[in-house]
């Protein structure tokens, strides 16, 4: 693929992150409901680790400056760009290097736990515990269940866009 496509690619994927997180959820305190995660799995799928990493910081940055839910902190963006680097190491793919099916769905599992699990549970528990003087347990167990149902969310979209999308991958960007 082209730099110009990664380029454009890229932009399009950034809008769509930023329409599904500040527009297209439903977020508390505690709790965000988004369908965010489509767009920064897309770009670590086409587009690789490097770029996933940038959309997600800058889907975060840019959302929190021009549309703000409560203060900046500069440790969810580090969240975003570590689950921008979970996708694209475990999911990229390239017109050369192609997966199976079975590959794509064990890949898409570790990938969501590890973003899941250790980011969205551990580390933005520890976010919220400095931003908000809360027990670190008592906002890790708020965070399991939700993260828990989120994980077959994302493994079961994400291969139904994969499969819905190859045909026009292949066809307009390789």
């Amino acid at each position: 693929m082209s730099k110009i496509k990664k380029i454009v690619l890229s932009s399009m994927l950034l809008a769509i992150l930023l329409v599904l997180s500040r527009f297209l959820s439903i977020k508390t305190q505690l709790l965000v409901i988004s369908f965010s995660f489509v767009p920064i799995m897309l770009s670590g799928m086409l587009l690789g680790p490097k770029y996933a990493m940038i959309i997600a910081a800058l889907g975060d940055l840019i959302g929190a400056l021009l549309f703000p839910f409560g203060s900046y902190f500069p440790g969810f963006t580090l969240s975003q760009a570590i689950i921008g680097l979970i996708y694209g190491a475990f999911l990229y793919e390239n017109n050369e290097k192609k997966m199976s099916d079975k590959k794509c769905i064990i890949m898409l599992i570790i990938s969501s736990v590890l973003a899941l699990g250790l980011v969205n549970i551990l580390l933005t528990s520890l976010w919220l515990k400095i931003l908000y003087g809360s027990a670190y347990t008592a906002v890790l167990a708020t965070r399991v269940v939700p993260q828990l149902i989120m994980l077959p969310i994302q493994v079961i979209v994400m291969f139904a866009l994969r499969k819905l999308l190859t045909p026009v991958i292949n066809k307009y960007l390789y």
